[in-house]
């Protein structure tokens, strides 16, 4: 997929450009075909009760803020209910343990069919972040919930927080790489983990999406209106940086807005959530196909 040549990359992004762009009508409202079409989701077989969905990134790219972003839009109002640190500590991940969060429904102990497990952030070099063998390890359902992880060793079948017979709901069913917009270049480091992770998911039939979050940040015409987000150049160069380093099609790269110094929703931000959001969800109904 990386080795795409860069005449089908610049018709790629033209069309994805197009795409997106006609999903910002003048005027969005809390009733879009997207939201109803996520509100009223389900798995479309029974060899699941629920989609699991796999972040992973570098430490700080907004992989907790995402899903709280998510649960904003899809209850109506902020929420914060994956932990998110507004300190740097010393560049280390704030996510330590492997965390399953489901979104709540407007009535009271009702959940949406699927779930967002948040996971320890990749770090530069050996014996930091978590470790590639513990994502694998996750993918297949391994990994329990709460299992704290350890840089300097990965999580082995004698250990308690191993699963030895993972169920089809504890087996993830996509993973989503988050990454920031407004961050410096992939270390070549993180960038060899990123691409282990990914080849192992290829391996396990897992689809893949890219979740770029913070481009407002990195680019004054979005931040000044976010549906400028797809003309800008800065953000189509991103994009493409990222499918030529990750190997991931650029209609696969989704670019958000994360809820995460506003008090109140704004539609355009809605917009692009919900739009990754039925992807992924698309994406995770095209695998249990497969069970």
């Amino acid at each position: 997929m990386g080795g795409e040549s860069s005449s089908v990359n610049v018709l790629a992004v033209s069309h994805v450009q197009t795409v997106v762009l006609n999903l910002f009508p003048a005027h969005l409202n809390r009733d879009t075909k997207e939201l109803q079409y996520v509100k009223d989701f389900e798995p479309e077989r029974d060899v699941v009760t629920q989609i699991r969905v796999l972040l992973y990134g570098s430490i700080g790219n907004g992989k907790s803020t995402f899903i709280n972003s998510v649960s904003t839009v899809l209850r109506g109002r902020m929420v914060n209910t994956a932990m998110v640190s507004a300190i740097n500590y010393e560049g280390t991940s704030f996510t330590k343990k492997y965390e399953t969060h489901k979104i709540r429904k407007e009535t009271w102990g009702s959940f949406y069919p699927f779930v967002f497990n948040d996971i320890m952030g990749l770090e530069e070099g050996t014996g930091r972040g978590v470790r590639v063998d513990d994502i694998k390890l996750a993918m297949k359902g391994h990994v329990m919930e709460g299992y704290k992880f350890n840089p300097a060793s990965s999580l082995s079948s004698s250990d308690s927080g191993y699963n030895p017979t993972p169920s089809n709901d504890d087996k993830v069913h996509v993973l989503v790489c988050v990454c920031s917009g407004n961050a410096a270049e992939i270390s070549d480091s993180v960038l060899q983990k990123m691409r282990e992770i990914r080849e192992a998911a290829s391996d396990l039939g897992i689809p893949q999406l890219v979740v770029v979050t913070k481009l407002d940040e990195a680019c004054p015409e979005t931040e000044k209106d976010l549906q400028n987000i797809y003309k800008s150049k800065l953000v189509k160069k991103k994009m493409t940086d990222l499918s030529s380093e990750l190997g991931i099609p650029l209609n696969c790269i989704l670019p958000v807005k994360n809820y995460s110094q506003e008090i109140s929703q704004h539609p355009d931000c809605d917009m692009l959530i919900l739009n990754a959001l039925k992807l992924i969800l698309d994406f995770g109904n095209d695998f249990i196909e497969k069970f």
